[in-house]
């Protein structure tokens, strides 16, 4: 990218063609502190894609808990406090709820008809609404226990398995997998991944794919001319491919669906509400198979994304924390389980400590450090500083979450800090919004906690975790893929020892 940008800057045709994207703003305009930049690129020379969470930490630590960024012809704001994210995110809701639509997000959610990136308020009222009623409200979650149960001991017969030979697990790549079952069931009424090699391989591939792309830097998006850039980068043909693979799939589901012979489930899944209401015309617009589509990604990627990172950051800390893991292996060993071998969902609220290691890794390892980005609809202020219509506002939820103001020892994995805490990730409190907050706010929170919470206890009660020979705890790395969701970069390989 840096070579491309140096080559575009060496060429007059090039910069004259970026000149006209240069915005002269009248004299009484009076933006956030932003660094110094280049004329025609702005700050992107100095970004870093890898980890933004800490590269626009280390900014703020200059320029304060608001500053802005010139990427291309684009403005960028980013907000690092409690005070600033409630005023982005409640008091200014309305004017911040809408998304941009990227050159990816565009294709992927076919021009915002999901979820996500829905272009109008109206609109997403009522497409979010099927999802929540359908999908993620609390008598939907608890009718839907039973499937999250089945994957679960899925997993731990396949970890099992394993365990006899004293093979090295790959627990990633095994997470990944039972998220990825788990939402299929959950939302699909069937599972898509299998045990077959490459089979998984196909749908982690496809996964991680597409939500690389989502953060993937785009010409068209910073330097509207400059679009024919991204055919030469490859970027243009990545996004078509993972979109022709992604739509296979939902082809795959649907068709499952509208099968004469598909035998009954008990339960009613998302498809089958959505093709319902397109062939009743229960909405006030005309639901699409696209409209249906674009829906299937949200729940396809965001709902593996997540659960996965979440689920594979809890247990790295874990093990680079033995005491932290002693006491939550205690508790659920010591604990009266209502089905003895395996923790069901009804022993959950016993748990106490195992919470709040849930708790804390949502603050440690927010699955989205930056939430989703939104866009300024309309001119408006913050903190006396101008934010114009169209500016990219970017929340660090990861730099609020480690800010010594709210929490003490910030940059200590600490269980105990949530211990009498009143604090929750609803929403609420500013200072933790692993979710986000405002209208906005994740729709699947409350089903992502139960899954997580159902599938770490399990892991910790049936196994006892290793290190492979040789590898000391400060071997573990918390690197991170770079992407909307905050994989860890290196697989977390681990030995598993049968609890008897």
């Amino acid at each position: 990218m840096i070579l491309l940008l140096l080559f575009l800057i060496a060429i007059p045709f090039f910069i004259f063609l970026l000149q006209k994207h240069i915005k002269k703003y009248d004299p009484s305009y009076n933006p956030p502190p932003r660094p110094k930049g280049l004329r025609l690129i702005g700050n992107l020379h100095q970004y870093d894609p890898s980890k933004p969470h800490i590269y626009f930490a280390k900014l703020a630590n200059i320029h304060g808990p608001i500053f802005s960024l010139q990427f291309g012809s684009v403005q960028v704001v980013v907000v690092h406090s409690a005070k600033l994210a409630k005023e982005v995110l409640q008091t200014q809701d309305l004017n911040f709820c809408y998304r941009p639509l990227t050159l990816c997000a565009r294709k992927l959610s076919y021009n915002g008809l999901d979820v996500v990136f829905a272009q109008s308020l109206d609109y997403f009222r009522e497409i979010n609404k099927v999802c929540v009623v359908h999908l993620f409200s609390s008598k939907k979650i608890e009718s839907l226990a039973q499937i999250r149960q089945e994957e679960v001991l899925r997993m731990i017969n396949r970890i099992s398995t394993l365990s006899f030979s004293s093979e090295i697990i790959n627990l990633s790549e095994v997470l990944m997998s039972f998220s990825n079952s788990n939402i299929c069931r959950t939302a699909f009424g069937k599972r898509y991944d299998d045990d077959e090699g490459s089979k998984r391989n196909r749908f982690h591939t496809l996964l991680n794919d597409a939500q690389a792309l989502f953060a993937t830097f785009s010409f068209a998006d910073y330097f509207p001319s400059m679009g024919w850039l991204d055919k030469l980068t490859g970027l243009s043909a990545k996004l078509e491919k993972t979109f022709n693979d992604l739509e296979a799939f939902y082809e795959e589901v649907i068709n499952d669906h509208l099968d004469p012979n598909r035998p009954r489930s008990e339960h009613e899944d998302l498809i089958d509400v959505m093709l319902n209401l397109r062939e009743n015309r229960s909405l006030t617009f005309d639901l699409t198979m696209d409209h249906i589509k674009a829906v299937l990604m949200n729940i396809f990627i965001a709902g593996t994304d997540a659960t996965t990172a979440t689920l594979v950051w809890a247990m790295t800390e874990l093990v680079k924390n033995p005491t932290c893991m002693r006491k939550v292996q205690h508790e659920l060993r010591n604990s009266t389980l209502n089905n003895e071998g395996y923790v069901s969902m009804e022993d959950l609220p016993k748990l106490e400590y195992l919470k709040l290691v849930v708790k804390e890794t949502l603050r440690y390892h927010p699955a989205s450090p930056l939430l989703v980005v939104r866009e300024a609809l309309e001119k408006c202020s913050i903190e006396g500083y101008d934010i114009l219509p169209k500016t990219l506002m970017f929340v660090n939820a990861w730099a609020i979450a480690r800010d010594s103001e709210y929490w003490p020892n910030p940059d200590i994995f600490m269980p105990e800090r949530f211990m009498g805490n009143s604090i929750d990730y609803k929403g609420k409190d500013f200072e933790y919004i692993p979710f986000g907050a405002g209208r906005k706010i994740c729709p699947g929170m409350q089903l992502g906690v139960a899954t997580v919470e159902v599938a770490l206890a399990n892991l910790l009660y049936s196994f006892d975790w290793e290190l492979p020979d040789g590898m000391k705890i400060e071997d573990i790395d918390t690197d991170t893929l770079p992407g909307v969701t905050m994989h860890k970069k290196n697989p977390l390989c681990l030995v598993a020892k049968k609890y008897a």
